[in-house]
């Protein structure tokens, strides 16, 4: 590795970093040149009315944020050097044969590229070239940076067959930097294996089992990313989604999608998509479970169409002086053409008072007349075919078609009839029925029937690409929820199924998959680590094989000795844990103080009363303030350098079950990237020991 020191004084055109410096320079020039190009567009003489002002100046808005240069963040990362000249359609209009590869396309004046965007295909060799497959690169050059200066470059002859394999200190020191602030992007350290993953056909659903530390959660964030740079006009048209576990996570990896140029990716949790009520209530593990079951999608279709009667009485037409009389059997016939057909209760209940006016159309044809489509419209609207169908096909309100199922036991027995047995209906009936769905104590699990429901009356709306992260822990019911925003669509799912901390976590991504409708999916499996270190993995991973049997234990490329150290407090645990805290913010980087949810009033207290800031989970930490205290409900997905865990066995203790409780310990013991400290009084759980 070469790096540039405060003595340098070699000339520029004699020292490499001085040429990669001057180059860095000259691309920053040239990417302001791009943004102030696009500041100086004046649109007033190319658009025709106010709305398609508004919306171009939007367009233009979002441009100038995409071209912002964020002074600490690397412009480009890495050189490409090519043994043999690259066409010029292969390389954005380069025709050279050496390339700079960073985080978005920057051009000069005349259009050739200074910057080539890391998804480009000419930069794939960059993440996928090695000795044994250099595709025709001879040399791969990677920088390093310090505050956004270009301090160090390390060069890969991949040509060279007497130099041989090395790990990349760049990138080693990349990987292991502290963390002060939300999640980084990980374009730069980008392995193989993520890169096949990150650049997998639109076409196809990818599910990637990963374990901590192995990247999944930033791997499906550049797969946004990419997807957004290959099938732009696509995905501009059809929408892309990111759903995450809750909001603290959310907050957390918010800032990765802007920096590599994506301002339009929409993010929410499952809970805020089927928000279609305000959620005030909790239901039993038990209760959860039940609600949150496959088999409450057949239960609600019954219900949906409970009220479906087939008539018995002509619907009689009168139109001026004639009457048209369609007889029952025929309007029979119809409704049970419409039952059996597989489309949404509420495209029947509009098509119903078409078919019937067609019945009298044709009537009307036999008896001389020439009715045209005015006519049938009209019929369609006609008082006797609405009566018609208001009585055989009844509207159906979602949120009060759920809040009968759970509060009318007749009603739930016969929708539930030979799929729930009588102990699972009278587990999810509400044991104090409200007085109405406006008040009613809606749960978490009755917003997703709802939304069901919704999708039984009305198709939901589609998008291009959703990516759901922490899949692990959905119920069914929420994987048909999240699979209805991209039936048409493809999806990334990500998860460990060793981190499911819910009654109802899914035990292998196959049912998953079958729930979310994508059964033809891809399973990837991720099992080396990047940013836990192994002695931390390898301890957390004595919980396989009572939590996860079958799972491949991960491995880490971090040989970190000292990392991990558990520590017996037989008496005064809130001062230890206050010393450790203490201990942890003397290095650089993030702390995060893990414990039980009923641990955290009492350690906040213990924080404030030794002036000691803390922030809540997902938020930015500052140079003042680096200390998270995480409820270990919380602690999924999120990451710091340093992380005192606070008593496994009330962590365990704090879930309804024994196998939840050490997956959520399990999780809990790999939020490190650094160190790792366990205090513990009660003896350490015998799967550990």
């Amino acid at each position: 590795m070469h790096s540039l020191t405060p003595t340098d004084t070699f000339a520029a055109d004699t020292d490499p970093l001085g040429r990669e410096r001057s180059h860095l320079a000259a691309s920053r020039a040239a990417l302001k040149a791009m943004r102030e190009d696009v500041e100086a567009l004046d649109l007033r003489d190319v658009t025709g009315t106010w709305v398609s002002a508004r919306v171009l100046q939007r367009q233009i808005d979002d441009r100038i944020k995409a071209l912002a240069d964020l002074a600490h963040t690397p412009l480009f990362f890495g050189r490409l050097d090519y043994l043999h000249a690259i066409s010029e359609a292969e390389s954005e209009g380069s025709g050279g044969e050496q390339f700079y590869i960073g985080r978005r396309h920057v051009h000069d004046a005349d259009g050739d590229p200074m910057v080539i965007d890391w998804r480009a295909p000419v930069s794939q060799p960059f993440y996928r070239a090695s000795r044994k497959d250099p595709l025709d690169v001879a040399k791969r050059r990677r920088f390093g940076y310090t505050g956004g200066e270009l301090t160090a470059y390390e060069d890969e002859n991949l040509s060279d067959p007497d130099e041989g394999d090395t790990r990349s200190a760049l990138l080693a020191a990349e990987i292991e930097k502290p963390r002060v602030g939300p999640m980084r992007d990980i374009v730069a350290t980008i392995q193989p294996e993520q890169d096949e993953i990150v650049r997998a056909d639109i076409t196809g659903t990818v599910c990637v089992q990963g374990a901590p530390g192995t990247g999944k959660t930033a791997v499906g964030l550049h797969r946004v990313a990419y997807l957004l740079y290959a099938h732009r006009e696509r995905l501009a048209r059809t929408g892309t989604l990111v759903v995450g576990p809750n909001r603290s996570f959310l907050q957390y990896i918010e800032q990765v999608l802007p920096a590599l140029g994506e301002l339009d990716v929409a993010q929410a949790t499952v809970q805020e998509l089927v928000g279609h009520v305000e959620v005030r209530g909790t239901d039993t593990a038990d209760t959860a479970r039940i609600k949150g079951d496959a088999r409450m999608a057949q239960v609600l279709r019954n219900a949906v169409r409970a009220g479906i009667t087939v008539p018995t009485e002509p619907c009689v037409v009168v139109r001026g002086s004639r009457r048209w009389r369609v007889p029952a059997y025929e309007l029979e016939e119809i409704v049970r053409e419409l039952m059996d057909r597989d489309i949404r209760y509420g495209a029947a209940a509009e098509a119903l008072p078409q078919r019937i006016a067609h019945a009298v159309l044709v009537k009307m044809e036999h008896g001389g007349e020439a009715p045209d489509d005015r006519v049938q419209d009209a019929v369609a609207r006609n008082t006797a075919v609405k009566a018609v169908v208001k009585a055989s096909w009844p509207a159906v309100d979602p949120v009060k078609l759920v809040h009968r199922l759970l509060s009318d036991a007749e009603f739930l027995a016969a929708a539930a009839d030979g799929i729930l047995d009588a102990d699972e209906q009278a587990t999810i009936l509400w044991a104090k029925a409200p007085r109405s769905a406006r008040t009613a104590p809606w749960s978490a699990a009755d917003a997703v029937l709802i939304d069901e429901t919704t999708d039984l009356v009305h198709r939901t709306a589609s998008l291009g690409h959703v990516v759901v992260d922490e899949a692990q822990d959905l119920s069914p019911m929420q994987y048909r929820a999240v699979g209805r925003r991209c039936t048409t669509g493809s999806a990334t799912v990500l998860g460990d199924l060793a981190q499911g901390t819910t009654p109802w976590a899914t035990d292998s991504w196959q049912e998953a998959l079958h729930h979310l409708g994508k059964d033809g999916a891809h399973i990837e499996e991720l099992t080396q680590g990047f940013r836990v270190p192994g002695e931390v993995i390898a301890y957390a991973s004595r919980l396989l094989p009572a939590i996860a049997p079958g799972l491949a234990p991960a491995t880490s490329v971090r040989d970190t000795p000292g990392s991990l150290t558990i520590r017996h407090v037989p008496a005064g645990r809130d001062e230890a844990v206050l010393a450790a805290c203490q201990d942890a913010l003397r290095h650089e980087g993030s702390v995060g103080l893990i414990a039980a949810d009923a641990r955290i009033p009492a350690l906040a207290e213990m924080l404030g009363a030794a002036g000691l800031p803390c922030l809540e989970p997902g938020t930015e930490t500052t140079a003042d303030a680096r200390l998270t205290l995480v409820p270990a409900s919380l602690a999924k997905g999120l990451e710091y350098d340093y992380v005192v865990l606070d008593e496994p066995t009330a962590i365990i203790a704090g879930e309804p079950d024994h196998r939840t409780g050490l997956r959520r310990l399990y999780v809990s013991l790999t939020r490190a990237v650094s160190g790792l400290t366990v205090l513990h009084t009660d003896p350490m759980p015998n799967e550990l020991t």
